[in-house]
C-alpha cells in the first residue's frame, strides 16, 4: 500500500456512505491519532484499538449518524507521499468556513489546525475533515 492515510478516509467514507456503524482500519500509530483528533472534535464516537485473534492490531472506529446521515460529511487528503503539503503557525488554513477541522502532523504530535494555531505551531497538513 503506497499511501495508509488515504486508505484509511477512504474506508472511512465507504463506511459512512454505506451506513455501517463502525468501520476497522489496519493499526499504526498515525493513523491512531488521527482517530483520536477525530473523535476529539466529535466526527466519531468511539476509537478502539484491537488486537483481534490475528496477530495483527486494527483500529475500529464507531461512526456518528444524524438520522441516517453521517456527522461526517467529506474527507480530503492533503499531504500525500508524492507532494507534502507544510504550513507555518500562521497560514493554518480554515476548513469550510471554519466548519470543518484540518488535520495537521505536528512536532508536538497529530492535531487538529484550531490547536496547532493556538499553540503556534506549524507543520504538514495531513487531511481536511468537514
Amino acid at each position: 500500500m503506497i499511501d495508509p492515510i488515504s486508505d484509511m478516509l477512504t474506508r472511512i467514507r465507504n463506511a459512512g456512505r454505506a451506513q455501517q456503524p463502525a468501520v476497522e482500519v489496519p493499526h499504526s500509530k498515525i493513523k491512531e491519532s488521527i482517530a483520536n483528533v477525530l473523535k476529539q472534535e466529535g466526527y466519531v464516537s468511539a476509537v478502539e484499538v484491537a488486537a483481534p485473534e490475528k496477530s495483527r492490531k486494527s483500529i475500529r472506529l464507531h461512526l456518528k449518524y444524524l438520522g441516517k446521515k453521517t456527522v461526517l460529511e467529506g474527507l480530503r487528503r492533503i499531504s500525500t507521499p508524492g507532494r507534502r503539503v507544510y504550513v507555518g503557525s500562521t497560514k493554518i488554513p480554515r476548513v469550510r468556513g471554519g466548519l470543518g477541522v484540518a488535520v495537521l502532523s505536528t512536532p508536538e504530535g497529530v492535531m487538529s489546525g484550531v490547536e496547532a494555531k493556538r499553540k503556534n505551531l506549524g507543520g504538514e497538513i495531513l487531511c481536511y475533515v468537514w
